[in-house]
């Protein structure tokens, strides 16, 4: 990852000064703390992609930073440590500790696991944003905001157009009847008949245009979401 910024905390500068000159070959930007206290305040002013944390330290100890840390943040963390002791290996990994590199170590190997780290952590956040971001040609739905464009145009949905729109791309590909559509989007206190589903689902077609291909009639059955599919029928 390009332009990762990392947080290397060590209160021996020969340690600090080693790893950024086996590491000055990357496209890194490395803040440096010498202690627990500013390491915290570093992390409060940035946003980092990964923190290197020796354990024993003056004023706040590594496992105190790192717990510190863990009450509001995923950040990735290695523990440099010369002690090797099983219990103390536990302790970080139950803090939330991605790994643990005993001193002295190999400036080599802790280079190839920072970029592990940093690819594997990269690579989380891009399909987390999948996930809250779909997009199907030209139609994207961003499940943050709640916003629906079409070919690049934000388009305005009622709240039961979207709720119904959601509904149907997180189940893609399952056919639903309209009683099982009115349970679902509108719940099962809903005072209404069959045709409130298709009025909706027509509001709904006209609202993303070209993309209104992607809801499926299944004849005498419902509707499914469905992209793809070459042989779609709709109701107008």
């Amino acid at each position: 990852m390009d332009n990762a910024r990392i947080l290397l905390v060590d209160d021996e500068e020969r340690i600090r000064d080693m790893i950024k000159e086996y590491t000055s070959l990357e496209d890194y930007n490395i803040d440096e703390a010498s202690n627990g206290i500013e390491a915290l305040e570093l992390f409060k002013q940035h946003k980092y992609s990964l923190i290197i944390l020796d354990v024993m330290m003056p004023k706040i100890d590594g496992f105190t930073v790192c717990r510190e840390i863990r009450k509001t943040s995923n950040v990735p963390v290695i523990m440099l440590t010369a002690r090797g002791e099983e219990y103390d290996k536990l302790f970080g990994f139950e803090l939330g500790v991605d790994d643990y590199i005993i001193k002295p170590f190999s400036p080599k190997e802790l280079l190839a696991r920072m970029k592990a780290i940093i690819r594997r952590s990269s690579s989380a956040d891009i399909e987390a944003e999948k996930e809250n971001i779909v997009t199907l040609d030209g139609l994207v739905v961003d499940f943050d905001s709640r916003n629906t464009y079409v070919n690049g145009n934000i388009v305005t949905l009622t709240p039961k157009e979207y709720s119904l729109l959601i509904f149907l791309i997180k189940n893609s590909n399952r056919v639903f009847s309209r009683e099982q559509l009115l349970n679902e989007v509108w719940g099962y206190d809903f005072i209404g008949d069959d045709r409130t589903v298709d009025t909706h689902i027509k509001m709904l077609r006209v609202s993303i245009k070209e993309y209104r291909k992607y809801i499926v009639t299944v004849w005498g059955t419902g509707y499914k979401f469905e992209v793809g599919g070459k042989n779609e029928k709709h109701s107008s």
